[in-house]
């Protein structure tokens, strides 16, 4: 229990640290803007190039491992979907962003970190990989399904460069893209630039989990929608099992591989579904009251999978 808590306590005590820091400040959310700009531009993005270009190329090729973790979040998010539309009657768009919310993870903020506290520098090619496919999945289908609802106005045309341009130049993305292929070209960096690249990768998950806790400060919780009682359970437990499962299913992956992918499974909504609520204007306060019951609640959740990941509990491979 000691280690988990060793675990837990840094991860999860930088989101309190922002939260009590926005409540005591009372800065506006406008003085978020250059910090979000640092994390999402320069510090993360520097932390998945630092990792990744140092890994051996055949390792970023498994594509069975990158299709199954797809497969897995889109099921997840056609179940919420689907319950959002025949058990609460919701609108396609509100669907969507129910969809979302059970679906997509806060991977960027808190994965890289919390994977890469718990298993070591080898979690960090799994995070990279899931992340970038898993975020084109959420790129593609948010406007494509808003387009459907008649929320997004644009010509087809114009709504498929719109994606295209969003996936080609996110941060994140380009740095995954700029690392593989300073991992095939096996190319060092000057060592001045390496400690650049080092120093701002150190400050990536300090940074995003404070930020973190400072969004959801300024974002209180108003009421719980009743769609919680179904879209809890799914992101913050059966994401997981259903990941744990497939994985196993398809089987010969590395356990740090499938620790790793089950444990960002297993996280809180991101933030960004309360930002493609606000774009599409539907179902904004009840995504940000998502971000922030599933952020708490995961306290106990990832704590108890990091307790049955550590003392062995959970094997990596449930068919071997």
């Amino acid at each position: 229990m000691a280690e988990i808590t060793g675990l837990v306590l840094p991860f999860f005590g930088l989101i309190l640290l922002g939260y009590i820091a926005a409540r005591i400040t009372g800065q506006p959310q406008e003085a978020m803007g250059w910090l979000n700009t640092f994390i999402i531009y320069v510090s993360l993005p520097a932390l998945f190039f630092k990792l990744l270009s140092r890994t051996p190329i055949e390792e970023l090729g498994r594509w069975d491992y990158v299709l199954t973790s797809m497969v897995v979040t889109y099921i997840v998010f056609a179940l919420v979907f689907a319950g959002a539309i025949l058990i609460r009657r919701a609108a396609i768009g509100e669907a969507t962003v129910q969809g979302l919310a059970g679906a997509y993870g806060n991977i960027g903020y808190m994965g890289p970190g919390i994977a890469i506290l718990a298993f070591g520098e080898p979690a960090a090619v799994p995070v990279a990989l899931i992340f970038c496919f898993e975020n084109i999945m959420h790129f593609t289908i948010a406007p494509m399904m808003m387009a459907l609802a008649g929320g997004d106005h644009r010509s087809p045309g114009a709504l498929a460069v719109g994606v295209v341009r969003k996936i080609a130049f996110h941060p994140f993305i380009l740095a995954t893209a700029v690392g593989v292929a300073a991992a095939w070209l096996e190319f060092v960096p000057p060592v001045p630039v390496a400690r650049l690249i080092d120093y701002l990768a150190q400050a990536a998950a300090p940074c995003a989990l404070f930020a973190m806790g400072v969004t959801l400060a300024l974002r209180p919780l108003k009421r719980v929608p009743p769609e919680l009682g179904f879209i809890v359970p799914m992101k913050l437990i059966v994401h997981p099992v259903l990941m744990y499962v497939g994985l196993s299913a398809v089987g010969n992956f590395d356990p740090v591989w499938v620790y790793t992918a089950v444990l960002l499974a297993s996280l809180p909504t991101a933030t960004n579904v309360f930002v493609i609520a606000q774009q599409y204007s539907t179902w904004v306060e009840r995504a940000s009251a998502t971000v922030l019951v599933t952020t708490v609640t995961s306290v106990a959740t990832v704590s108890a999978l990091l307790w049955l990941i550590t003392s062995g509990t959970l094997p990596p491979d449930l068919f071997p």
